[in-house]
């Protein structure tokens, strides 16, 4: 699958793979393949684009045309019982 809007996200954010690389701490290369769709993006790159260009991951991947991200889940404390 390509991820056309990755491409997008980078090209309207004045950024060139070799940011985006850098950003996420992979070669270049390997970015362009994420971009291109001949290899799986993994899903904590997907986070981390998500926040960097503040769209939901769904956007990122076409399954919305939505770009605003969900609202942050408040933090859960689990206690512990004894």
């Amino acid at each position: 699958m390509q991820f056309k809007r990755l491409e997008d996200l980078r090209i309207d954010n004045d950024k060139t793979q070799a940011d985006i690389a850098k950003y996420l701490g992979c070669q270049r290369e390997v970015y362009r393949r994420y971009e291109k769709g001949t290899r799986q993006i993994p899903v904590d790159f997907l986070i981390q684009l998500s926040v960097f260009y503040n769209v939901s991951i769904d956007y990122i991947l076409g399954l919305t045309d939505e770009k605003k991200p969900y609202p942050k889940k408040n933090k859960v404390s689990i206690k512990k019982s004894h």
